[in-house]
């Protein structure tokens, strides 16, 4: 759970990274700073501490609604 957990963090932020590749200008990363957090870094699932860290960052995306009630329900976050 925790590696699946940070591999969709990973991915959901090269993702975002990647939109900011095209033709126009860069924006402000404040936004995504609020929803997904800095709790990831220096996370690596090796202790109860980097588990609440990766807990707190999916939380926070699914709060955002940027997955799916069913998504987040597999993650163990209601709501």
């Amino acid at each position: 759970m925790k590696l699946v957990a940070l591999r969709t963090m990973s991915a959901l932020a090269l993702t975002f990274a990647l939109q900011g590749c095209g033709t126009s200008a860069p924006a402000s990363v404040d936004g995504l700073r609020r929803v997904v957090g800095t709790d990831l870094i220096g996370a690596r699932g090796a202790t109860p501490e980097d588990q609440r860290k990766i807990d707190r960052t999916v939380v926070g995306v699914c709060a955002a609604t940027v997955w799916t009630k069913a998504e987040c329900e597999r993650h163990g976050v209601r709501g």
